[in-house]
């Protein structure tokens, strides 16, 4: 067992981290969007584009800070792979499903909307693992289907910033299907890292002392992504 708390210090970094890149004012560059630098390259090219969208999408997942707070969330309290699986699965099938219907039906809401109720995932998460709802309702909600309702969201969200892009119709069915492979591929990267974090802090004992606060940074983080949207929303 380890008598220290230096285990607990990784888990915090990520959200020290989150809160200087939101204050900063540069977080919509990757907030459920595509870099500056890839939006001239995704709108220019036409035809089948299979390798550089599977980059695309495991960059958007590995640098979409607000899917990886969901996750972090998502993953918190488990510890089977069976269950870690389970979940990951139904924010994938959510997230899919709605990036692929948006962008190929062409409807679309307003981005900042969107994105400040991807924030509440996080907020909702953060609750969820604090147990708030059972104290408060009474009732423990269906995580499985608010992983996926959620994924709903958060991939609807996407297919809002992507419609914006006025991707090329040549090939675009197997660009979106290339960027949902990256996505996942992203997914997986990013979820072994943290899984590696999550399990070495939880040989700790700073694991049972600090599972509360840190799911009140959570919480934290969720509402500041909520802010930022309102923000813009209010200013655009």
């Amino acid at each position: 067992m380890v008598e220290n708390d230096k285990p607990y210090l990784p888990v915090l970094w990520p959200f020290f981290a989150l809160a200087i890149f939101l204050f900063a004012g540069i977080g919509d560059a990757f907030a459920h969007g595509v870099a500056q630098g890839d939006q001239g390259y995704v709108q220019e090219v036409s035809g089948v584009q299979f390798m550089p969208f599977l980059y695309l999408g495991a960059k958007h997942m590995v640098t979409g800070y607000d899917h990886l707070l969901f996750l972090f969330g998502v993953i918190f309290f488990l510890y089977r792979i069976k269950d870690i699986g389970l979940y990951v699965t139904l924010f994938a099938i959510g997230h899919s499903t709605t990036m692929l219907f948006g962008v190929l039906t062409g409807i679309s809401a307003n981005a900042y909307i969107i994105d400040a109720i991807i924030g509440l995932s996080v907020v909702y998460k953060a609750l969820d693992n604090l147990g708030a709802y059972r104290r408060w309702f009474g009732v423990q909600p269906n995580t499985k289907a608010a992983t996926l309702i959620f994924g709903l969201f958060h991939g609807f969200g996407l297919a809002t910033k992507i419609q914006e892009f006025e991707l090329s119709p040549d090939g675009l069915l197997a660009n979106l299907i290339a960027f949902n492979i990256g996505v996942e591929i992203g997914q997986l990267l990013a979820l072994s890292a943290i899984l590696i974090m999550m399990g070495y802090w939880r040989k700790s004992r700073s694991f049972a002392r600090h599972a509360f606060a840190v799911n009140v940074l959570l919480m934290g983080a969720g509402f500041l992504l909520v802010g930022y949207q309102f923000t813009g929303l209010i200013v655009a």
